[in-house]
């Protein structure tokens, strides 16, 4: 395969470690953990992997134990995060550095490859050709759930005639939820098989006092403030357009916010703002379009707006419908494929509550259809189809339009609309998501080492110098809360939201206005791999802050 003068030089990267992991590790035991709400109803679900303890690795001193070799499964599962690969890696220099003759299966493409017994053998030459690149073509990811006793068995089928001892998820919160599952499942009927977790997505919302970061995230958000960067420049060249730019980030706005920091837009809309402030879908309209005339009665008649992906669902009457949407959904899928298309948004008027009811009633044709359109393996709406950006900008100019009919504003609005998505997934990771996900591979290893199940990989300290991180193992229970699903509770990990108290959006909150109105661009330029490490291995924004004394 032909590689570029970067894929060469990465390859060649050797990533930084905590000093505990460049060392032989002993083990020791926290407190014992509850999960974060719930804690009765997850007890009861998870009665074999419940109130474990949290584990540290330090350096051991002693003598090295000689150790048999382990045999290792790893999945990747969910959409594309930078680092991935270089979790893999970590992982086989994990099982190789405990013994030689330890091996690492790939299971092939997400879940489904565990069901159906798709796998590779990855060795030192497969390896070495990914390491420290984007992507999860190793061995590719999928979103087949695993939630059903007979792919627990199907798995432990190929798992026991590999001789697997155990089986490493990559994942969000939900592929996470399913390990925990898993290792409970195994775990009650005494499988030989230990499940370890590694949190991964680039949204950022799997995070706590223990899980400071997902991986990706850095990387992602990195892309996304080049290109935002981009067209800032051009913006400010042009000083004609105003610029609607969606980013990923269904259920948190941490993206959009690190963004914000990164770049230092003229609007950035926080979701979680907008469903604490209970305002309506024209209540954004109009904050948007007072900033535009304000600038326009500058003579700037051009900007930028940052919009979370999942901005829809946080305005509270539109939460209302969603909520309402997915539980009849759910409960009447197999009726509502079966009217005709062109009589399915009438059918859902006549199902819905009756603010519901108007609210749908009120939405663009496109909104509405969007909203109605196939679920996720989770039963949610699928935000990203749902042209947020593009809505945003006609709607501005809607009012804009009205203004100056009414003598109230004075300027051009020309909207641009953008999706920035995609291109963060498969980056090839900073030096930060290289080095984060490579000890997140050895400190899986460490794990399966120790011998426990029902744990996620953990690496803390995040802002220090790689080699003061701290590597260990949380129980993913800890992290557990029931939520409604498919209209049912079930047991899954509790996402993080943007702290409106939180140091990042009170830092935001203090620039935002003199942002708003004055022309404060920042163009950071694409990622630097090669320098000085106040240039090459910063974390983002959001945990410098949130580490900040």
């Amino acid at each position: 395969m032909k590689k570029s003068p970067l894929q060469i030089a990465r390859g060649k990267y050797a990533p930084k470690l905590p000093k505990a992991l460049q060392a032989e590790v002993k083990v020791v035991l926290g407190e014992k953990t509850e999960s974060v709400r719930d804690q009765e109803a997850i007890k009861e679900l998870f009665p074999n992997t419940y109130g474990l303890p949290k584990l540290t690795f330090e350096v051991n001193e002693g003598v090295k134990e000689e150790q048999k070799p382990i045999n290792v499964g790893v999945i990747l599962s969910g959409g594309q995060a930078p680092g991935g690969h270089n979790v893999i890696a970590g992982i086989f220099d994990g099982v190789k550095k405990i013994h030689k003759d330890g091996k690492l299966y790939g299971f092939l493409m997400g879940p489904d490859g565990l069901v159906k017994h798709n796998y590779i053998e990855l060795t030192d030459e497969i390896i070495d050709e990914y390491r420290n690149t984007g992507g999860f073509d190793i061995i590719g990811s999928g979103r087949t759930k695993l939630e059903e006793t007979e792919q627990y068995d199907k798995g432990l089928e190929i798992i026991k005639k590999l001789a697997i001892d155990a089986l490493v998820i990559i994942g969000g919160d939900d592929s996470n939820t399913n390990a925990a599952v898993l290792a409970e499942y195994y775990k009650s009927i005494n499988a030989p098989v230990q499940v370890i977790g590694c949190p991964k997505t680039i949204d950022g919302d799997l995070k706590n006092e223990q899980i400071e970061t997902s991986f990706g995230f850095d990387t992602a958000t990195k892309v996304y403030s080049e290109v935002i960067g981009n067209i800032q420049r051009d913006c400010n060249s042009a000083r004609k357009y105003w610029h609607f730019i969606k980013l990923m980030g269904r259920s948190a706005s941490h993206i959009a916010l690190e963004c914000a920091l990164q770049v230092q837009p003229n609007i950035a809309i926080v979701s979680e703002e907008v469903e604490a402030k209970n305002m309506s879908l024209d209540d954004v309209v109009t904050y948007i379009a007072e900033i535009v005339a304000k600038r326009a009665a500058k003579g700037e008649n051009f900007g930028t707006v940052l919009i979370p992906e999942g901005l829809i669902e946080f305005v509270p009457a539109m939460k209302a419908l969603i909520a309402e949407l997915n539980d009849f959904l759910a409960h009447n899928e197999e009726e509502f494929k079966a009217v005709p298309s062109n009589e399915q948004r009438e059918y859902i008027i006549s199902k819905l509550s009756a603010d519901n009811s108007k609210l749908y009633a009120s939405l663009p044709a496109t909104v509405a259809r969007q909203l109605s359109l196939d679920r996720d393996p989770h039963g949610n709406v699928q935000v990203s189809l749902i042209e947020t950006e593009k809505l945003l900008g006609e709607m501005v100019g809607t009012k804009l339009a009205q203004w100056k009919e009414e003598g109230k504003y004075v300027g051009k609005f020309s909207p641009l609309s953008h999706f920035f998505g995609y291109e963060g997934r498969c980056a090839t990771p900073s030096n930060f998501d290289a080095d984060y996900c490579y000890a997140l591979g050895r400190t899986a290893a460490c794990l399966i080492s120790a011998g426990v199940t029902g744990y996620m990989s953990s690496v803390q300290n995040l802002t220090a110098p790689a080699e003061e991180w701290i590597a260990g193992g949380i129980p993913t229970t800890m992290m557990m809360n029931m939520e409604r699903r498919h209209g049912e509770m079930k047991p899954v990990i509790q996402k993080a939201l943007v702290e409106l108290d939180g140091k990042p959006f009170q830092y935001f909150a203090s620039k935002r206005q003199e942002w708003a109105e004055n022309t404060c661009y920042i163009y950071p330029g694409p990622i630097q791999y090669f320098g000085t490490p106040e240039l090459c291995d910063q974390p983002s924004e959001t945990l410098k802050l949130e580490q900040s004394k």
